[in-house]
């Protein structure tokens, strides 16, 4: 099915300045790994050594938050949007 991954500004020089990339998957990580083999080092700036979500960055699958859902083995749907944003710190 056909998903949108959208980009943080951070990530976009890697995929030529866009910040939306249409992929065909069935999960956020199908997703993830299908945007990297179109743009190799997506993946590695997303995912840490062991494929896990890297403790920085987040995923939002309609506006929720993978970690409170599947994970990485959350279900899309056909024309949904996958956001990887960059988590903000500060104090």
């Amino acid at each position: 099915m056909s998903v949108t991954v959208r980009l943080p500004s951070q990530l976009r020089a890697l995929v030529g300045g866009v910040s939306e990339v249409p992929v065909e998957a069935a999960t956020v990580r199908q997703a993830i790994v299908a945007v990297d083999e179109r743009f190799p080092g997506i993946a590695g700036r997303v995912l840490d050594d062991r494929g896990s979500l890297r403790r920085f960055v987040n995923v939002f699958v309609a506006d929720e938050d993978v970690r409170f859902l599947d994970g990485l083995d959350t279900a899309l749907r056909e024309g949904q949007t996958v956001s990887v944003v960059p988590a903000v710190a500060g104090g």
